[in-house]
């Protein structure tokens, strides 16, 4: 099935190194067209879609293979529907999956614990390997973790003590 060109016209910069005349390889590369021939392969079966696949907008239709070992859930998927409503070029799309990827690990520690299993922190953050290649990296990551967690636990549990007013003599 072959589509037509103007159907993604509306994509910003699609096809833009269609025309030979704006080539920025020319005068370099000899164009033969040769590499093309390779390109007439039938497009694979679609893997079955049992679980909701976020794909770009910019894709008129789901890749023929894709991964399903972690589906969008909770919180973080909500957060990369969001995200795929954007275009693979625009922060709108990117910053929020590298958010939707750390709260995936806070819901993914909530899980665990929820289920009665303590998550091995130090073996699956690599700290293995970081105390042996980057021992200086990891004492100060350690550090700072502390220091705001000690911060945040002293705010949190403060006494709500009457505030003394600057009025009063």
């Amino acid at each position: 099935m072959k589509t037509s060109p103007e159907k993604y016209t509306h994509i910003k910069g699609w096809g833009i190194d269609a025309d030979p005349e704006n080539d920025p390889t020319y005068p370099i590369k000899k164009r033969t067209d040769e590499e093309q021939a390779g390109y007439s392969w039938e497009r694979p079966a679609q893997q079955p879609i049992d679980i909701e696949v976020l794909h770009s907008n910019e894709r008129p239709n789901v890749s023929a293979t894709f991964g399903t070992s972690t589906p969008p859930a909770g919180l973080s998927g909500a957060i990369r529907r969001f995200a795929f409503k954007y275009s693979e070029s625009s922060y709108g799309h990117w910053v929020p999956l590298v958010l939707a990827d750390r709260i995936d690990v806070v819901q993914g520690i909530m899980a665990d614990l929820l289920k009665g299993t303590v998550p091995n922190i130090f073996a699956e953050m690599g700290w293995k390997a970081d105390l042996k290649h980057n021992k200086k990296g990891l004492i100060t990551k350690v550090i700072v973790t502390a220091v705001v967690t000690t911060a945040v636990i002293a705010w949190l549990s403060r006494k709500n003590e009457p505030k003394k007013s600057l009025l009063r003599g």
